[in-house]
């Protein structure tokens, strides 16, 4: 049996402390550029905004808005919120993820050390993690800065926001481990990825949608996590709905850590 076989995660078991030591490689390579990170942290979201939710919420402002008279950048700005997080978290666990394993073989030199497949799973996801984090309250500040913060409530749409990140990172982790080429990535994001950013409640409400697109959008990851950001950051919280878009978000994001558990393994531990 080879050493990295002697490693295989004991049965039930989530990760060791030792997914710390793969998130903190992650951190000190962004330590390298973190100025540059923060620049477009700020940028990007201050952009969308002004350009979507001003600009475009001018006209959509004039002709009766969005139900409940709510204005149109205090709408769209927690759906941005989460979907810029569920941008950066789907697109750092596809190609990154894949470069380690099949380019730069940089999890199987760390699997030369105490540090096993499932560490390098969870200190991955963990490092996902704090990009939404820091991506969200980047984004957070511009919408307070900009007035579109209806509610105090908007605050605990930066944790949604990472949840979200995390219910897509997970599964597409646990895709990217059974990659060999990035061409199964392109078709994710232009079929699946992308669609959903247009049809998931981030710009307009899905009741605008035909009858038979509504239930895929409401099956979405993206759904829940635009609709609990949205309705605390307009104050308009439905205990039982946050829970249920919570739940699925924690669903979504388990799943996807249970079938990353599977792929990290079958590709990594011999």
């Amino acid at each position: 049996m080879t050493i990295t076989g002697l490693r295989r995660a004991r049965p039930g078991a989530i990760a060791s402390r030792r997914s710390l030591h793969v998130l903190e490689h992650d951190l000190l390579v962004f330590r390298r550029g973190w100025y540059s990170y923060l620049l477009s942290g700020l940028s990007q979201p201050f952009l969308y905004l002004v350009s979507m939710g001003i600009g475009l919420g001018l006209y959509v402002n004039r002709n009766g808005g969005v139900p409940g008279g709510v204005p149109y950048l205090d709408y769209i700005a927690p759906a941005l919120l989460v979907t810029q997080a569920m941008m950066a978290g789907a697109f750092e666990a596809a190609w990154p993820i894949m470069g380690k394993i099949h380019w730069d073989k940089t999890y199987f030199a760390a699997l030369n050390t105490p540090i096993g497949a499932l560490d390098l799973l969870v200190g991955d996801l963990m490092w996902i993690g704090f990009r939404a984090t820091l991506l969200s309250v980047l984004f957070l500040v511009v919408i307070v800065l900009l007035g579109a913060a209806a509610s105090p409530l908007v605050v605990l749409a930066v944790p949604v926001a990472v949840l979200t990140a995390l219910a897509f990172a997970a599964p597409i982790m646990a895709f990217a481990a059974t990659q060999t080429g990035d061409g199964g990535f392109t078709a994710l994001f232009r079929f699946g990825i992308t669609p959903m950013f247009l049809f998931s409640g981030t710009f307009f409400p899905i009741e605008r949608l035909p009858l038979f697109l509504q239930p895929l959008a409401w099956i979405t990851p993206l759904y829940h996590g635009v609709a609990a950001a949205r309705s605390l950051a307009l104050g308009q919280v439905d205990p039982v709905g946050l829970t249920v878009h919570v739940a699925a978000l924690v669903a979504v994001a388990l799943a996807g850590l249970w079938a990353g558990r599977i792929t990290f393994r079958r590709r990594l531990v011999v």
